[in-house]
């Protein structure tokens, strides 16, 4: 997947809130990548059998050196949000 960085990881203030909402929705299961480092996305999210990868910003936050690169290296999905509207949407196909 990705390789450990001496980084220490960075976890956005909206994550925690984001991740309950999620597990709360039927059929969806969420993990945290967030300790991967090197640019990978905050947490995956699976429902249904699909699996969405998400980098979660606070408001007004840009992505990272890092995360910019994984974005541009990524040939599958991936998604920035602020928000756990944003990842309903995209996860129900409504977005």
């Amino acid at each position: 997947m990705g390789r450990m960085t001496g980084k220490a990881c960075k976890v956005d203030a909206n994550q925690a809130e984001i991740v309950e909402c999620l597990r709360a929705i039927p059929g969806c299961s969420v993990e945290s990548c967030a300790a991967i480092g090197d640019g990978f996305p905050d947490i995956i999210v699976g429902r249904y059998g699909r699996n969405w990868l998400f980098e979660l910003k606070s408001p007004g936050k840009k992505l990272t050196d890092d995360q910019q690169k994984f974005f541009h290296r990524w040939t599958g999905q991936v998604q920035k949000v602020e928000t756990v509207q944003e990842i309903i949407l995209t996860i129900t196909g409504m977005g």
